[in-house]
């Protein structure tokens, strides 16, 4: 484990390698494999937590749930903008977390400013409470109840005992 800390990490990078260089030559495929290897060794000791998915179907869906949720909010985003912005009620929500795990609160964060629309402000000191701004909020209950249904209980199901 200790030559392979990040496992699930490894392949990732090294697929981010290939598909920012846009090439599957040998030499892009050692070179990512080794950047994949060497980039969460060395960084090993910024990690706060040791990273245990417990449940990885879960998480392979909520990636799905992301990827469909940021290509249909970029059009929705786009319509509003060009037909009717006169029309937007953009609005600062917070957003109470029942997540306690950093690695969580963060995906969390990440995942609302990935997805069009939304973006994370603020983190409360205490970290119980997230600060979401929300281009178009003409029912700040619902978006609430979207991201915790959507982004927050499955990352509760995946990082965190239940």
């Amino acid at each position: 484990m200790r030559l392979l800390p990040h496992p699930l990490l490894t392949p990732i990078l090294a697929a981010v390698w290939l598909l920012l260089n846009n090439s599957f030559a040998p030499g892009h495929i050692l070179l990512g494999a080794l950047l994949g290897w060497l980039i969460p060794l060395f960084t090993l000791r910024f990690w706060p937590e040791a990273i245990r998915i417990r449940h990885p179907w879960v998480l392979l869906r909520f990636i799905a749930v992301v990827l469909h949720d940021i290509v249909t909010a970029n059009f929705a985003v786009a319509w509003r903008i060009l037909h009717r912005p006169e029309h937007l009620q953009p609005a600062f929500i917070e957003l109470p977390l029942e997540l306690e795990s950093e690695l969580a609160i963060s995906f969390l964060a990440n995942t609302i400013c990935l997805t069009p629309g939304t973006v994370s402000a603020q983190l409360s000191q205490d970290r119980r409470t997230l600060l979401v701004h929300a281009l178009d909020a003409p029912d700040p209950a619902a978006i609430l109840a979207d991201i915790k249904s959507r982004y927050e209980a499955p990352l509760k199901e995946v990082f965190e005992t239940c």
